[in-house]
């Protein structure tokens, strides 16, 4: 009779997992599906007229692969995203371990997570717009510079690659390192302080607790962090798009992946976008590999 009861009890679990089951289905699987079968045919609008859907096999991953548009966007892509993610891990390693270390008795810490955090809640469209602002040619930056005397005239920020790649990077890691303090943080005080009082006991200083203590326990979240990281990462859009109008400039250098696969999908070729977007993910499951591996975490390390 028990065994029934439990399995009765059981079912609920089951009817709750079946919206979650829904949604997935009908927003996840089926447009995946769908972006699949499309990249095999040619479908596309010129002008008024619908072309297709004619199917290709694998013609369009052949005119992408063959296209040096492509490995560019990827290089402009990995570029800001390891300029923003380096910092981002940095800082968020420092913080965690200042909010965390109970002997430093931090005055108003609370106030300072919240701070940190608050970058997160705000739309990228309208930091985008801010630093548009701060760093246009007319604006408050510009002018502090010059009044300070480090220039002559204004600097145009978004006329140079590496400046306009760097803001692309320093807005990223605004938005992101708050989110991440709060993970390796959590992590960081999950660790029993009995390992902390050890080491300290047997001599070691601060910095090497930091790298044999710290580090190892929090390899998971590390992982953790860099597999969405770069999951983000490469799904860079909205900074550089509004930043730029859409264009990338200088040069094409801060157009992204997403950015190109916008212009198809604006272009209404919907052949070329969905073979984009599966090379897209194909890409993403290979570098995430490469992170799990390169680590040398596995589950045997739990």
């Amino acid at each position: 009779m028990k065994k029934k009861k439990g399995n009765k009890y059981n079912r609920w679990g089951w009817y709750f997992l079946i919206p979650f089951l829904l949604v997935y289905v009908v927003f996840q699987l089926i447009p995946l599906f769908n972006t699949i079968y499309n990249s095999f045919f040619e479908r596309y609008r010129t002008g008024l007229t619908w072309v297709g859907p004619n199917f290709v096999g694998l013609d369009n991953y052949k005119e992408l692969l063959s296209q040096g548009d492509l490995w560019v966007y990827l290089k402009n892509t990995m570029i800001m995203w390891v300029l923003g993610f380096v910092p981002q891990i940095a800082v968020s390693l420092l913080l965690g371990a200042w909010f965390s270390d109970n002997r430093l008795r931090l005055k108003g810490s609370r106030f300072f997570k919240t701070v940190i955090y608050l970058p997160n809640l705000i739309m990228a469209s309208a930091f985008s717009m801010l630093f548009f602002t701060l760093f246009s040619d007319n604006g408050p930056m510009n002018s502090i510079l010059m009044s300070l005397g480090i220039i002559s005239e204004p600097y145009s920020f978004f006329s140079h690659v590496w400046s306009t790649r760097t803001l692309v990077a320093v807005m990223n890691f605004l938005m992101w390192f708050g989110n991440t303090t709060i993970l390796l943080m959590a992590g960081m005080m999950s660790i029993d302080t009995s390992l902390y009082e050890a080491a300290e006991v047997d001599g070691a200083t601060s910095t090497q607790r930091f790298f044999k203590i710290t580090l190892p326990v929090l390899k998971p979240i590390l992982i953790y962090v860099m597999i969405t990281s770069l999951i983000g990462g490469l799904q860079m859009f909205d900074v550089p798009q509004i930043l730029t109008n859409g264009t990338g400039e200088p040069m094409r250098s801060s157009m992204t992946l997403i950015m190109f696969l916008n212009k198809h999908l604006f272009s209404k070729n919907y052949g070329m976008g969905g073979a984009l977007s599966v090379l897209l993910f194909i890409v993403t499951g290979i570098l995430s590999i490469i992170v799990f591996k390169a680590s040398g975490y596995s589950m045997d390390d739990e």
